[in-house]
């Protein structure tokens, strides 16, 4: 990009050819970085499209303070990913807790908090649609592969897919809010 700041206030101003013009400069090798941070392509996939979506959504309240267009996407994306493995991590905590039938030996602040987090996780759930909310608990709980769900619910596996990715976005999401409440 020859002016990063000349073509940031055509964002900003809403300029959409500006906003494909970066994204498709910027969308493949963003997503490799993602993919080597998040250890997962669709993530990866997931993080980028986030990124340049909050940056569409919040382009009038960004300012380019660390000197290039390419240094601050690379820095949303970095953050975004590392948000991401830490709210996998911290469901993945709460699975084993909840696997282990809530016998542990963590302390009453760590049993507190997982409490919380099964409310957190419990509360969003409740608010997925319907049948995103069924596949999810299929999959998860019930151990239903991809092809075995969208056989019950007669749709494609993509459709499944998507519906789990828009799950794990949502739970994410909830938990990122937990976590930057504590």
């Amino acid at each position: 990009m020859p002016d990063d700041f000349a073509v940031f206030r055509k964002i900003q101003q809403g300029d959409i050819k500006a906003f494909e013009e970066v994204f498709r400069l910027y969308y493949t090798a963003l997503w490799r970085y993602a993919s080597g941070i998040a250890e997962r392509d669709d993530v990866a996939e997931e993080v980028v499209q986030d990124v340049f979506y909050n940056i569409w959504k919040e382009r009038e309240n960004i300012e380019l303070k660390t000197g290039s267009l390419k240094n601050y996407l690379y820095g949303a994306v970095r953050n975004h990913s590392l948000r991401h493995k830490q709210s996998v991590a911290a469901l993945e905590r709460y699975r084993e807790y909840a696997a282990d039938g809530g016998e542990t030996d963590l302390s009453p602040q760590e049993l507190m908090e997982y409490g919380e987090l099964e409310s957190v996780v419990g509360s969003a759930l409740s608010k997925m649609p319907e049948r995103r909310r069924t596949i999810f608990l299929m999959h998860r709980t019930e151990g239903k592969t991809n092809r075995e769900i969208a056989a019950h619910f007669g749709v494609s596996v993509k459709t499944v897919e998507a519906e789990m990715t828009k799950s794990f976005r949502e739970l994410r999401q909830a938990i990122e809010k937990y976590e930057n409440r504590l």
